[in-house]
């Protein structure tokens, strides 16, 4: 098993060039099966969640080839309707639900095993199935598998409201929707980045999407979506965590390849809590020289604050002057963290929702285990900050999400080395 080591108290300075979006990539990617001709799509993320997307996309019958520089040649004119996504690969990824809507979307029907992806508490796909049979499928769960099948052999347009703004039911509906027959409106729609590039990736290729980015999103159904080439996003939250990497150990950070506007709500927060933020083009440079100050925080879906960033925040907020509140409104279990934390000297106290952190000034390196992708990334950021040396396991999470992060970070004179460890010597440190 892979830890980083990780020697705190150092000042980050230099340059860090962002990745793709992994969320944006995730989506994009399982859209190319709607497509009848080659795509190629570049700004592709090197992480294991893309990595296994692509050998699903394989293993279905999708010819897929890397073209150089971060870009994937995709041609899925292969995948055959019956065609079923390994078990053992779907159920490693929540992303992997978006096969559902995409194999909708082309065959009308599709067979794909519940997916699987960071445990946050219940995410159900009632959202999902409810746009599915609003666009005129049957499906039900079966033996592990979700099951969906066009009624009268064609999808056809309506309206669908959605109960609550979900990224992965919006995202599943265009999938659907983008060749079924007439008009579809999803109301209360996900506004996030990711679901914008999604309809603009569609859009490239001929499809009729409108309204991507509000509430209200317009797909009038095309016959037919032809290859091309199309740039993925930046990441958003890879860029905020190492935004709040900067907050936590100080130092002066530019960070490239962003779209500062998708970043605008967590600058806002480090911003208020002491951190210099200056926006470029595409670019933003990030300075800490002084000690953080309180915040109060709460999570809300685009454009309010990610939960996606919550617990990096928490992280920088351990080290701030005062108490800091978090309201955690998003994600259920996304506190499960804060224990790891308090290894390393945090004070903090949570009540359902809610997470009440003390800043005491430092914190201790300690071993510390990861229990998902955004926890991992904030037990790197307070070791970062912290006093001594952290070890941090269970970074396989971490590199479900962010590309070369011990690199990157090296690169602006942070002390983190990868070490292999066993099984038996991390259990012991965490149990």
């Amino acid at each position: 098993m892979t830890q980083y080591v990780i020697r705190g108290g150092r000042p980050l300075h230099g340059e860090i060039n962002i990745s793709g979006a992994k969320n944006a990539a995730l989506a994009i990617l399982p859209a190319t099966l709607l497509v009848d001709g080659v795509c190629r799509i570049e700004n592709v993320p090197d992480v294991t969640d893309v990595t296994l997307m692509l050998e699903i996309l394989k293993d279905i019958g999708a010819t897929v080839s890397p073209a150089g520089g971060g870009a994937i040649l995709i041609d899925s004119r292969g995948v055959r309707a019956d065609s079923v996504a390994p078990y053992e690969q779907v159920r490693r990824m929540r992303a992997s639900y978006y096969l559902i809507g995409a194999f909708l979307g082309r065959f009308l029907n599709a067979q794909v095993a519940m997916p699987g992806g960071c445990n946050l508490g219940v995410r159900p796909v009632d959202q999902h199935i409810k746009g599915f049979e609003m666009l005129g499928a049957d499906v039900h769960v079966n033996a592990g598998f979700i099951h969906a099948n066009a009624r009268e052999g064609r999808l056809v347009g309506s309206p669908i409201y959605l109960d609550v703004a979900s990224v992965g039911a919006t995202i599943n509906i265009i999938l659907a929707a983008v060749m079924a027959d007439g008009l579809t409106v999803i109301e209360n729609a996900a506004r996030e980045p990711h679901v914008v590039d999604l309809a603009n990736f569609l859009n490239s290729t001929g499809a009729d999407i409108k309204g991507a980015g509000t509430d209200i999103i317009k797909i009038r159904g095309r016959k037919l979506l032809t290859g091309g080439a199309y740039t993925i996003i930046p990441d958003q939250i890879e860029a905020g965590t190492y935004m709040a990497a900067v907050a936590a150990a100080g130092g002066e950070v530019t960070l490239n390849n962003v779209i500062p506007k998708h970043l605008e709500c967590i600058t806002a927060k480090l911003t208020e809590i002491g951190v210099e933020v200056k926006e470029y083009d595409e670019s933003v440079l990030v300075r800490r020289t002084r000690r953080l100050r309180k915040t109060n925080i709460k999570t809300l879906p685009y454009p309010g604050f990610p939960t996606d960033m919550q617990p990096q925040m928490a992280a920088c907020l351990s080290f701030a002057e005062g108490t800091s509140m978090i309201t955690e409104s998003v994600a259920d279990n996304r506190f499960r963290y804060m224990d790891e934390l308090k290894r390393m000297g945090a004070r903090i106290q949570v009540d359902g929702k809610l997470a009440v952190v003390e800043g005491i000034g430092k914190l201790s390196g300690a071993p510390v285990q990861a229990c998902d992708l955004r926890a991992g990334a904030a037990l790197i950021v307070a070791a970062l900050g912290a006093e001594g040396v952290t070890e941090v396991g269970g970074v396989y999470h971490v590199e479900r999400g962010y590309e070369d992060v011990s690199g990157k970070l090296r690169g602006v004179g942070a002390d983190i080395r990868v070490e292999e460890v066993d099984d038996s010597e991390m259990a012991g440190q965490t149990g």
